[in-house]
């Protein structure tokens, strides 16, 4: 039994040494060791990437909320534990469980989720870990267990794990971990739920000019305009991304409607990094009817050096604005046409201003993703655009 104590343990008698476990809440001091055992776990990898620290455990200064902190949009509505394992007092993995209650409300399910799953190459602490989260999910009076994500698997978080695509690097808001978890996961006995795909385009090979000539015809032929975000308004302006977000994409797998917070949220870690023009609205005469969001992606400049200075939160962020217009590779996050005007071309029109923009800007790639891979119409989109499917991430579950 686990208790919600400092020093409650439980523990193992193989011969790989004492296992240990420690459950506690948001707001507990082992929090800061919850997020640096990621950092020694990968320590070295050259495409690992990790959030700000600060993305979960807050910064007044940066004005960020942590996500593993009470004063997260995500825990009005949400339950929530964490574990660490220890053996002989060194961490070798680490679990959250979540009952996130408007998920459920709105799906009709009883479905716990794990996350923030990361551990050594050990099916012991693995094991441990999981039914840690296992049977305080079944005390929530949950049904399945689903999992990884960060607390939860809704569209819009950070989810899943990588099972295909390692010798690339993760681009923002994206999951980077190691090979094994696959194997790890499904020795416990998770299945395969759902998959993602990611698909890389090489900018050069994409028809500007054709893209061009389609988007100035829609324009003028559907009385079509289209306007940048405006930067002195970003909370407003990613308060209306989710608007259409959460009409557009509601017929989607996990999907679950972003609460007002929520964006908020997201606006505060996207402003330093958002170039207004490639994010763009679109309208049908006064109507709001599309809008498509690409990042210019600041895992380029964020991803760990492992020099002996370090990589606090301070030095990447500099190294993010020192380098920030030197970034040529996009990731294209946020898409979605209001039902009313699916067949008028606004997408061609969106993609075809954003390819305008940033060829002249030096960008050379962009990654079309997290594409459900039931999306049939976006994946050939992307392969329209001579995307090729470069990364795979899965979704797992198992009855409780």
């Amino acid at each position: 039994m686990i208790h919600k104590t400092s020093d409650s343990k439980i523990p193992d008698t193989t011969n790989l040494g004492k296992l240990d476990l420690e459950e506690f809440g948001l707001g507990s001091p082992l929090m800061k060791e919850f997020v640096k055992f990621s950092w020694k776990l990968h320590y070295g990898d050259p495409h690992w990437t990790p959030p700000l620290d600060s993305d979960y455990l807050g910064s007044r200064l940066l004005g960020l909320k942590g996500l593993l902190t009470s004063e997260h949009p995500y825990h009005e509505h949400a339950e929530v534990t964490h574990f660490l394992a220890r053996r002989n007092g060194k961490i070798v993995g680490r679990v959250s469980a979540a009952v996130n209650n408007r998920f459920n409300d709105y799906h009709k399910e009883k479905v716990g989720f794990f996350g923030f799953f990361e551990v050594e190459n050990d099916f012991i602490a693995t094991s441990a870990l999981l039914n840690a989260a296992k049977t305080w999910l079944a005390a929530k009076g949950m049904e399945v267990m689903r999992g990884p994500g960060e607390y939860s698997n809704a569209t819009h978080e950070r989810q899943g794990i990588l099972v295909d695509g390692f010798e690339f690097s993760p681009t923002v808001e994206l999951t980077h971990n190691k090979p094994y978890y696959q194997e790890l996961l499904e020795r416990f006995g998770f299945c395969k739920v759902k998959d993602y795909h990611a698909y890389l385009v090489n900018v050069d090979e994409i028809p500007i000019n054709r893209f061009k000539r389609l988007g100035d015809a829609i324009k003028k032929r559907g009385n079509i305009t289209t306007r940048p975000v405006n930067m002195r308004r970003l909370r407003d302006e990613v308060r209306l991304m989710m608007r259409i977000y959460n009409e557009a994409w509601v017929g989607n797998w996990g999907f679950l409607p972003m609460t007002d917070g929520e964006a908020d949220a997201l606006a505060d870690t996207l402003k330093a990094v958002v170039d207004p023009e490639f994010v763009k609205f679109a309208y049908v005469g006064n109507e709001l009817a599309g809008v498509i969001g690409a990042i210019p992606d600041p895992n380029h400049a964020l991803r760990p050096s492992w020099r002996w200075y370090g990589d606090s939160d301070p030095i990447r962020i500099f190294r993010l604005l020192k380098k920030r217009k030197q970034i040529r590779f996009l990731r294209f996050m946020f898409f979605g046409i209001l039902a009313p005007f699916r067949r008028l071309g606004i997408d061609a029109l969106l993609f075809a201003e954003a390819f305008a923009y940033g060829v002249p800007k030096g960008y050379t790639h962009l990654e079309a993703s997290m594409i459900l891979e039931e999306n049939d119409l976006m994946a050939a989109a992307a392969k329209a655009l001579g995307g090729r499917h470069y990364k795979t991430w899965r979704i797992f579950e198992m009855p409780i």
